[in-house]
């Protein structure tokens, strides 16, 4: 399945999204030199409607165009079968960021496939690694990292001053290149925004000038740690606002979204014959419904004080991936 380049594919810079199928032909390992080595890594497209890293990508290679990069880039465009059609993944397909090494999706002609390119930039080497997201719901821009270490933080905090520390779900492009360098995954709000492109473009470009990456943040940052993610169980109608439904979500649930809320907090409401209609799993897994949520006269309510985020009223990410996160606030011991 995948293709690699060891220089950019004729028409690459100027291709849509909806073009890079036929384009690269399928998910591209695209190797580019410059004056610096290891190579940073960038990959985009792991989900193929979130197009704001092929846009920011796209405008670093303009910016360079005629001239030599300050650092090598090793560019993965994934899901490009997915992004054809505008659809984070198409049915039948495993998740771009749920097929890297140490998830579950161990066996699959995908999970080969990055294994392949975890490999291939082991031997070649790698400076850090970004992965380029956008989100469905109401987020501001923010950084992730699978490490509380000093250099992750900095490769972060270059992008917000808001970093999101995170173990589940296991098998994200991150966590398989926290193991060969600092690492981190930017969430750049919706798709389509001109602003996500430019702030990605200018992140992307501040780590091909980075000569080192200090153990340190470049800004004070707050950082939240994912404690539970929200899951509407399969065999549970459901919908936003007075919609019939078995469940009936908040209207404007997205507005909650990297808000601190108390205890009490509602998040929608269940019928009679619901049952547990939001199921929250811990970082291992487990079930946890009970530690974070709990209903009272038919509406289900935050049981401990919790910020979250990528709440969403896309209905298909909801069944495809889940509904949201929780998060609480993590200290950081001073340095």
């Amino acid at each position: 399945m995948l293709q690699i380049y060891e220089a950019l594919p004729a028409g690459f810079v100027d291709a849509a999204p909806t073009a890079l199928a036929a384009l690269l032909g399928g998910p591209s390992l695209i190797h580019l030199p410059g004056r610096r080595t290891p190579a940073l890594f960038v990959s985009v497209l792991l989900h193929g409607n979130e197009t704001t890293g092929v846009e920011a990508v796209q405008a670093v290679l303009r910016h360079y165009r005629g001239r030599d990069l300050p650092r090598a880039l090793s560019l993965f465009v994934g899901n490009v079968t997915a992004a054809r059609e505008g659809l984070r993944r198409l049915d039948g397909q495993p998740d771009y960021n749920r097929i890297w090494p140490g998830g579950e999706h161990v066996d699959s002609p995908e999970a080969r496939m990055a294994a392949d390119v975890v490999d291939i930039m082991r031997r070649r080497g790698v400076f850090a690694s970004i992965d380029i997201h956008n989100n469905t719901g109401l987020n501001p821009h923010y950084g992730c990292i699978n490490r509380l270490d000093g250099q992750y933080l900095h490769l972060a905090s270059l992008f917000s001053h808001t970093v999101v520390y995170f173990t589940r779900p296991r098998g994200v492009q991150s966590m398989a290149f926290a193991e060969l360098c600092p690492a981190v995954t930017v969430e750049c709000g919706q798709a389509g925004s001109a602003f996500a492109a430019e702030h990605a473009q200018e992140f992307i470009e501040a780590g091909l000038h980075l000569a080192e990456i200090p153990a340190h943040p470049s800004m004070p940052v707050g950082v939240f740690h994912t404690v539970a993610t929200l899951k509407i169980a399969p065999d549970v109608s459901f919908g936003f606002g007075r919609c019939g439904a078995e469940l009936e979500l908040l209207e404007d649930l997205e507005q909650l979204n990297f808000h601190e809320l108390p205890v009490g907090t509602a998040l929608g409401r269940i019928g009679n014959h619901a049952g547990v209609a939001i199921v929250a799993e811990d970082n291992s897994g487990r079930d946890a419904t009970r530690r974070f949520l709990s209903v009272d006269n038919h509406e289900i309510q935050l049981r401990r004080h919790a910020m979250p985020a990528m709440l969403t009223r896309d209905e298909r990410v909801i069944r495809q991936d889940c509904l949201g996160y929780l998060m609480e606030r993590l200290e950081l011991p001073a340095s």
